[in-house]
């Protein structure tokens, strides 16, 4: 009965360690606990941001790629006013949409930030992936600030590099 108990003891350990194949990036923020409950008024200005975003990065030759863990920052650097992001589409090196992580308006306070992480083991993105974002601001305010981080390490050595957001509308 000893050896039964050590022998599930460690089963069940080594179980825990072990990877269950999810990716976290799919859902990292609440974002009902964001979405307005109420419509936005016609006299605030609209537009969209492209962010390009690196899932992956080619290391010696085409033929090798090496995963990132990406950080999507959604900022709004305002001091007094709210900002409203619409719509966070998110479209893999061929230009199809993988996910839409919402497409309701979301509010970001003064200062504050918001962000999608994307797992290092989520691949669907690839070497040209990217953003879509479409927001709202009262007028003579600032737009929001998008930019991305794409890190990986491995043992002692690591990489990192950073994007920023693009307005195309």
């Amino acid at each position: 009965m000893k050896h039964l108990t050590i022998l599930l003891l460690i089963y069940f350990s080594i179980q825990s360690c072990q990877d269950n194949g999810q990716v976290s990036s799919i859902h990292p923020v609440n974002w009902d606990s964001r979405t307005l409950k109420h419509s936005l008024s016609d006299s605030l200005s609209t537009g969209s941001t492209y962010l390009s975003v690196y899932s992956q990065i080619y290391s010696e030759s085409e033929h090798r790629t090496h995963d990132l863990t990406v950080t999507v920052s959604m900022r709004n650097t305002n001091t007094t006013d709210t900002i409203f992001i619409n719509k966070a589409d998110y479209f893999n090196t061929k230009g199809h949409s993988i996910r839409t992580y919402f497409n309701r308006p979301i509010y970001i306070a003064p200062m504050e930030t918001v962000e999608i992480v994307i797992d290092e083991k989520d691949q669907e993105g690839g070497t040209g992936a990217n953003f879509l974002f479409d927001w709202t601001i009262n007028p003579n305010t600032h737009e929001p600030l998008f930019e991305s981080v794409m890190i990986s390490t491995s043992g002692q050595q690591g990489i990192s590099f950073t994007t920023q957001g693009k307005r195309i509308e």
